[in-house]
């Protein structure tokens, strides 16, 4: 788990800002979730033989005895809340929430105890076309945050009877093989077999891509909606692989799934995830209710800008008020706010504390800042500010104080 400092957490907000954004232009509403929730609702929701709920959940006791459980995906108490307060009473919900997630696992580059979140959720619909949907919403954050290169994976796993009848089949072959199995496999075999699918053990691959496939025991129903769903994304010209090994490692997934990989981060590779999850809100005693979601990790996210060399928003203020004498400081500190006032957009930092004119010329190159603005005892008395480029050799200029703010909207571009 680990600390977001100040020089890193503009990125966090211009990610969230920007995800936050796409969100709403699709219609859809921010849910803001517990971190903390009984531990029943996961094992329920997510199986409770499944590496989550098995190896990786932070889960204690409280001082009831009740047994609570730090949430290690959003989903599961998306539906609880949504359940829990009528929202899925004969009506649809498009949702998304953002926030920490736990798991105990082991730390890499892009992989934390501690990990973040933008999760986004559709409840009561049915068909393909919100499958189609969500993955266009993911397709329009790549690109609004410039990102390029991630690649679209689609599969179905049917039903859950046609999975079921799939299972069967992967277990009795994997047991003609069972030579060949690492030990992670053999531990699954009979707990959670289509994981073995997923397994990125190298020589582990000649035998899965031996295996039986899953879309060879697709039922009708799952067949045509997959169809039509890869006939929506090719009118809308967005590239996707087919990719039959594609399981998901929740239980709760049926029909849909969907990722974006990327090569650009080692192992950890999938950037975005997620599927239909239509008989999740029934199993956690809702009304039977078809829903689609998916989850993206922002620390990987933010690895992914940072290795494409995406330029982010600076955070440094725009401008630094160097202020001394205590006239200058009196009158500075209040032409401060007035300025704020007139230009919201602005960021501008005051020098606090004292300091000689040099000093604090030290502190607002430090500061990243473009301009420095000086009032002085000499300009309070004028009724001026001095206006110092920082960032190149034009010439300082003296301002007027009623003319500062308009002077800086041309120079910021802001208003």
């Amino acid at each position: 788990m680990n600390d977001i400092l100040p020089g890193e957490s503009s990125a966090w907000q211009y990610l969230e800002a920007t995800l936050r954004d796409v969100a709403h232009a699709y219609g859809y509403q921010e849910i803001r979730l517990p971190l903390l929730e009984k531990t029943e609702l996961f094992k329920r929701s997510i199986g409770e033989v499944t590496d989550i709920v098995e190896k990786e959940m932070y889960t204690f006791d409280d001082r009831n005895g009740d047994s609570l459980t730090l949430r290690p995906e959003g989903t599961a108490s998306c539906v609880r809340a949504c359940t829990e307060h009528g929202l899925l009473h004969n009506q649809v919900q498009r949702l998304w929430y953002a926030g920490p997630m736990f798991r105990h696992e082991r730390p890499q580059k892009g992989r934390y105890r501690q990990f973040h979140q933008v999760g986004i959720e559709a409840f009561g619909m049915a068909g393909p076309d919100v499958d189609a949907e969500m993955i266009f919403m993911t397709a329009r954050m790549w690109d609004r945050l410039g990102l390029k290169g991630a690649v679209l994976q689609i599969n179905s796993l049917g039903t859950p009877a046609a999975r079921a009848e799939y299972r069967t089949a992967l277990v009795a072959w994997l047991r003609e093989h069972e030579a060949a199995l690492d030990e992670d496999s053999r531990r699954r075999l009979e707990s959670n077999p289509l994981r073995i699918l997923d397994s990125k053990n190298p020589d582990m691959q000649s035998l899965i891509e031996a295996a039986p496939r899953l879309p060879d025991y697709l039922d009708e129903e799952s067949r045509a909606h997959f169809s039509e769903l890869c006939g929506l994304l090719d009118r809308a010209g967005l590239a996707y692989e087919v990719n039959p090994r594609l399981v998901r490692g929740l239980d709760y997934y049926s029909k849909t799934v969907f990722e974006w990989v990327t090569d650009q981060l080692g192992a950890q590779g999938t950037i975005c995830a997620g599927g239909r999850y239509d008989g999740l809100v029934e199993q956690l005693g809702g009304k039977p209710t078809p829903a689609i979601g998916f989850a993206l990790g922002l620390e990987r996210l933010l690895a992914l800008l940072e290795t494409a060399g995406v330029a982010l928003p600076a955070s440094s203020p725009h401008v630094y008020l160097v202020l001394n004498g205590d006239r200058g400081v009196q009158q500075g500190m209040v032409f401060a706010e007035s300025l704020r006032a007139a230009l919201p957009g602005l960021r501008l930092l005051s020098n606090c504390g004292n300091g000689s004119f040099k000093s604090q010329f030290k502190r607002a190159d430090k500061s990243g800042a473009e301009y420095a603005l000086v009032m002085g005892d000499d300009e309070a008395e004028q009724g001026v500010l001095l206006l110092k480029p920082l960032r190149n050799k034009a010439e300082q200029e003296v301002l007027s104080t009623q003319d500062v703010p308009g002077r800086l909207g041309e120079l910021l571009d802001i208003n």
